[in-house]
């Protein structure tokens, strides 16, 4: 698991078959070819339309939302989560799902990770005026163990006013000058308008779930194309139902069935 993980971000996976790597490019080229311009996708109006989506999804099928209520606490009873405390409310159920910030008991620090989010009024140089991109900046290029990774959002994706875009550049924390690791991604921008940095600590469960039911996520790497988070969704789901998620049973709907 730590190798498949690792594997794109530093060069161990030279030390690998050569069968995941071939595939990698195979799902980059067919992605490629059916989307166009880019193999990547992005939603509309920012990350947070997938919550969103999920919300209205868990609807239909009974689900229930508790808007703006802290957690207090995770309530186990013999070795077993059987709900949760939310003020003087406590939420019963069987199994819960979280990310790390809740079951600190439960996880274990494994890293770093240093972000920057930067406001531009121009694109990023040299992308042919690219309204939306990513850049990946190898780590033996800039002399690192670890990629650096940078995205730009505009106003094609819904997610600032026109003229403006929001790039973000982040990698994994290697020295105590965090900052200065993402300077080579930083130098690509140009002209930076408003600049926020940010180091977040990076956890795994400690704590798979197969007794407690308790099922954590891990927290969010320095990659910007989601393919990690993707298999921690997937990981997650094998986990909290024993059995791996069938991709074959979606029906995609046309907008002509939607309607």
């Amino acid at each position: 698991m730590e190798v498949r993980w690792q594997a794109r971000n530093d060069d161990c996976y030279k030390q690998q078959p050569f069968g995941p790597t071939v595939e990698k490019i195979r799902l980059y080229s067919d992605s490629l070819a059916r989307y166009g311009k880019s193999p990547y996708l992005y939603p509309l109006y920012g990350l947070g339309e997938l919550p969103q989506g999920f919300a209205r999804l868990s609807a239909i099928y009974g689900g229930t939302y508790m808007l703006d209520k802290p957690v207090d606490s995770l309530i186990v009873e013999n070795g077993k989560v059987v709900g949760v405390k939310c003020g003087e409310e406590t939420v019963r159920g069987k199994q819960v799902y979280c990310d790390p910030s809740y079951a600190m008991d439960r996880v274990k620090k494994v890293g770093q990770v240093v972000r920057a989010i930067c406001l531009l009024n121009h694109p990023i140089p040299g992308t042919n005026d690219a309204q939306s991109c990513q850049i990946i900046i190898p780590q033996k290029q800039v002399g690192r163990h670890f990629d650096i990774y940078i995205s730009c959002c505009s106003n094609t994706n819904m997610v600032t006013p026109k003229g403006w875009f929001v790039a973000m550049v982040s990698t994994t924390v290697e020295t105590n000058n965090p900052e200065a690791e993402i300077l080579p991604g930083l130098q690509l921008l140009g002209t930076i308008t408003e600049k926020f940095i940010s180091v977040s600590d990076v956890y795994e469960p400690t704590d798979l779930g197969h007794e407690s039911q308790i099922f954590i996520s891990r927290s969010y790497d320095p990659t910007t194309h989601f393919e990690t988070t993707c298999k921690d969704v997937l990981d997650i789901f094998q986990r909290g139902t024993t059995q791996e998620f069938d991709f074959s049973k979606i029906t995609h709907l046309s907008l002509e069935d939607n309607e």
